[in-house]
């Protein structure tokens, strides 16, 4: 594994068009994050059960990974700029949609197409760090990126069901446009990064011989894997909490600590991971999301609304994904040549937002059929699985 090690050099918000980055990726996460609770909560309003309220967000993180297979080629054949300001258009005029029905079959197109639009947002928004900032500085600028990501989330994830609850949906689906505010910003960036790759143009890692790609993709199967652990269970959290019982004012604390946690570990992490490389952190932090876990899993046992527990342990498993998050990112782009940056983005996002649909899917199921507190517990066992793989390639040397 190359390591980089830190440089100095100015604040990363002044490297040309992370301004335009930060921008779209603020306004493009806050449409995202606003209908993440609220679209399961419309589905249940329409009648659907535990299992159709989690195929909503399933199905959004479904159309997400499909699209995001496509991406080195759309990036290539159509270019940057078309391709984000689409995105930000297919994730945005959508949710305005959603208060014309609460049917689940036509919540669930809604949420298709909305999941082509975060693809283009996601893989976009991660290639753009590598292309704009070098190497040794990966983890501080990924740790600012984060930051854009995660703070829409820290406001509006935890207010969107109160929103819903004391406002109404409505309200809720007229804010998820915000991501049409952020087709300029799209632009600005677009033409940025068509003139910064265009010196790799035709030498990507998509391009490359099999063998070559092969590489690559071996390269990336540690990060995905961590970070497909540490996703299902933040993709659950973050679609059922508002269920779990204790009413929103607790559901919204509990995801205000997960937010939090989520922010600012994702951003603190950048430093020490430039300076000590980011698989040392890997196992110990999938060690503290599985004891967050299963302090949630507990809190919400036999029906039990344990409010504390609930959020001290959506708090602690928000240190380990925000954390994480930063961490498999740096990891995928040190593992692989420059050239294929965009397949590690486009791999690291698909592992990412594959997580977050299993969380809901397979929570929302096991849920109908047990419990949710059975529904966690079967994500801390995938998350102690990661860790071992972790340990077992980090004592093999590899």
């Amino acid at each position: 594994m190359r390591r980089p090690s830190p440089s100095s050099g100015g604040p990363i918000t002044r490297v040309p068009g992370m301004r335009a980055l930060l921008t779209m990726s603020a306004l493009g996460f806050a449409g995202y994050a606003l209908l993440l609770p609220v679209a399961p909560l419309w589905a249940v309003h329409g009648g659907a059960g535990a299992g159709g309220a989690g195929l909503v967000n399933a199905v959004l993180m479904l159309a997400t990974v499909l699209t995001q297979t496509t991406m080195p080629t759309a990036l290539r054949r159509i270019g940057w700029q078309p391709t984000m300001v689409a995105g930000m258009l297919l994730l945005g005029l959508p949710s305005a949609l959603f208060m014309l029905t609460d049917a689940l079959p036509w919540l669930l197109v809604l949420s298709a197409v909305r999941g082509m639009g975060f693809a283009v947002l996601t893989v976009c928004g991660s290639s753009a760090v590598a292309a704009l900032v070098d190497g040794p500085r990966h983890g501080r600028a990924i740790g600012v990126y984060g930051l854009s990501i995660a703070v829409p989330q820290l406001l509006l994830v935890p207010g969107s069901a109160w929103i819903a609850e004391w406002l109404d949906f409505p309200v809720v689906f007229a804010l998820g446009a915000l991501p049409v505010l952020g087709t300029p910003a799209a632009a600005v960036l677009g033409a940025r990064l068509q003139r910064v790759t265009a010196a790799d143009s035709g030498d990507t890692a998509s391009a490359a011989p099999g063998r070559a790609r092969w590489r690559v993709l071996l390269g990336l199967v540690l990060p995905s894997l961590v970070l497909l652990a540490v996703t299902t269970p933040g993709g659950a959290l973050l679609t059922f909490a508002p269920q779990f019982g204790g009413g929103a004012a607790l559901a919204a604390v509990g995801l205000l600590g997960f937010t939090a946690a989520t922010a600012l570990s994702r951003w603190a992490v950048g430093g020490p991971a430039d300076r000590h490389g980011p698989r040392v952190f890997m196992a110990p932090l999938l060690g503290l999301c599985v004891a967050g876990l299963v302090l949630c899993a507990w809190a919400i046992a036999d029906g039990g609304s344990r409010g504390v527990a609930l959020v001290v342990g959506m708090t602690v498993v928000g240190l380990a994904y925000g954390s994480l998050q930063n961490l498999t990112l740096v990891e995928a782009f040190a593992a692989v040549p420059r050239r294929a940056h965009p397949t590690a983005s486009t791999v690291w996002n698909i592992g990412f937002d594959a997580g977050t649909g299993l969380g809901s899917l397979v929570v929302g199921f096991v849920a109908a059929g047990a419990s949710f507190a059975a529904g966690l517990a079967t994500t801390a066992v995938v998350c102690v699985v990661a860790a071992g793989a972790v340990l077992a390639v980090s004592r093999s040397g590899r």
